[in-house]
Formats: C-alpha cells, sequence, structure tokens
C-alpha cells in the first residue's frame, strides 16, 4: 500500500503568465516527477486551477488522510515527509528555472 501525494502547483509558481504555461509545465516534469517515487510513496503533480482544492492532498487506497497521518503512515514505514517534500521542493525548483530558461 503506497502513499499517493497529490501535489496542486499554483500557476504563480511560474511568474505572471503562469495560468497559460502550468499545464505544459506540469506534463514537462511528470517523468522527472517519478524519480521520487519508491516503494511506499507515488507523487502526482497537477495544475491547480480549482482553488477550492488543498495544494497537497494525501490517499492510502483511495482513502484520504490528515498530513499528520501520512507522516504516521511513513514514520512506520521508516520515511520521514519533511525530507520527501524537501526533495520534492528542490527538484521542483530546479525544473522551474529550467523550463523557464533562467
Amino acid at each position: 500500500m503506497k502513499l499517493n501525494i497529490l501535489c496542486r502547483l499554483e500557476p504563480g509558481c511560474l511568474g505572471p503568465q503562469g495560468a497559460s504555461k502550468i499545464d505544459d509545465f506540469c506534463q514537462y516534469i511528470k517523468q522527472d516527477m517519478l524519480a521520487l517515487n519508491s516503494d511506499s510513496v507515488t507523487l502526482n503533480v497537477v495544475p491547480r486551477n480549482d482553488k477550492s482544492l488543498p495544494e497537497i492532498q494525501f490517499t492510502v487506497m483511495g482513502k484520504m488522510m490528515t498530513r499528520k497521518q501520512a507522516e504516521q503512515y511513513l514514520e512506520r514505514l521508516d520515511q520521514n515527509l519533511d525530507n520527501f517534500e524537501a526533495l520534492f521542493e528542490d527538484k521542483l525548483e530546479k525544473l522551474i528555472d529550467k523550463f523557464m530558461g533562467y
């Protein structure tokens, strides 16, 4: 049973024209984000076009979990959610720079 993490990216992370680029960006990073998947975690990154939806959503076998529950779940598997998020954010920052041509 894997912890599924759905991360919805704000268009603003790509600057003022982000709304027109976010769909392409999410497709652009899809393969790179697969490298963060493991035996215990699956990551999916999509645009956050609906602000009423949470930025990050955790599920196991289709059941919604709070952040605290996700932390506890990973701790039982000798994993750390904060470490995973740090890896994700570092990779995301580099991919944004690459995509934007910085």
